[in-house]
């Protein structure tokens, strides 16, 4: 087995942009750790807490934006290794945020001043014609449990196992071995 994909990954998890935290994160790394573990701990499926890992990969190398760009990115970054139950989670990421605005009074009152931001830059809540097209997205649901994983993984003291406890189920998820895509940009 092709251990590339694997490797470029985890030196993502242990580089320099995984350090940076954001919205009161204290790293990028960590944030995805906690999500992930989340989302073992209530019994996903081995793609969606794959999801869960790598749901911020662009920003890892690539720093933090508050726009929906960061979930594309990352989810075509992906794609080289990974198929559609795994990336598309991913890259719908930033809509299921503004669908749950839509679609839950008050969840945007619970949101955190700089994901308040980032909704903002990333269009509002959707608007009624948005969230009918986004609920018919085939992945729309495990986006928004992958949402709901990621607000729930700001406690930075929580502990989670390391980057090398996902290896085997990463390497069980890879579809194909691709350009180095998501080795960490100079």
């Amino acid at each position: 087995m092709d251990t590339a994909p694997l490797d470029a990954l985890e030196a993502l998890f242990g580089g320099a942009g995984a350090e940076r935290g954001a919205g009161g994160d204290p790293t990028r790394a960590g944030h995805l750790l906690r999500a992930a573990a989340l989302a073992e701990a209530d019994g996903a499926r081995p793609a969606l807490v794959a999801a869960a890992l790598l749901h911020g990969i662009d920003a890892l190398d690539r720093g933090e934006r508050a726009d929906d760009r960061r979930d594309r990115t990352g989810a075509d970054r992906l794609a080289a290794w990974f198929g559609p139950d795994v990336t598309e989670p991913v890259r719908l990421h930033a809509a299921a945020g503004r669908y749950l605005c839509r679609a839950e009074p008050g969840y945007a009152d619970r949101l955190p001043a700089p994901a308040l931001r980032a909704l903002a830059l990333q269009g509002g809540p959707m608007t009624v014609a948005e969230a009918r097209a986004y609920e018919s997205e085939p992945y729309a649901r495990d986006a928004v449990t992958l949402r709901r994983w990621d607000e729930r993984a700001r406690d930075p003291a929580a502990r989670v196992p390391p980057f090398a406890h996902y290896r085997p189920l990463l390497a069980a998820l890879l579809t194909a071995s691709g350009p180095a895509s998501c080795r960490p940009r100079p």
